[in-house]
């Protein structure tokens, strides 16, 4: 087999997938009142993009089925880049 063949042949031919966090929403009920829709932000995904406690974000809603999280506001990073001793 040439090398052109065997890299066609060894190609992915699925693009990424993205990684998925499966979540369920909490109702939180109190008396005389209507029940309160809650999501939980995973921790290992807030981390992954900087998201902190009483940041302020909106949802954007572009089909029934699909919503997307934005923050208006992204603040600096503050991780520091790792350099690698040679």
């Amino acid at each position: 087999m040439n090398p052109m063949t065997a890299m066609k042949h060894n190609a992915n031919p699925d693009p990424p997938r993205p990684t998925t966090y499966p979540l369920k929403i909490q109702a939180i009920r109190s008396r005389g009142q209507q029940p309160r829709l809650y999501v939980s932000f995973p921790l290992a995904l807030a981390a992954a993009i900087g998201l902190e406690p009483g940041e302020t974000v909106q949802w954007e809603l572009l089909e029934r089925g699909e919503l997307h999280l934005v923050r208006p506001t992204i603040p600096p990073t503050t991780t520091k880049l790792r350099v690698r001793k040679a």
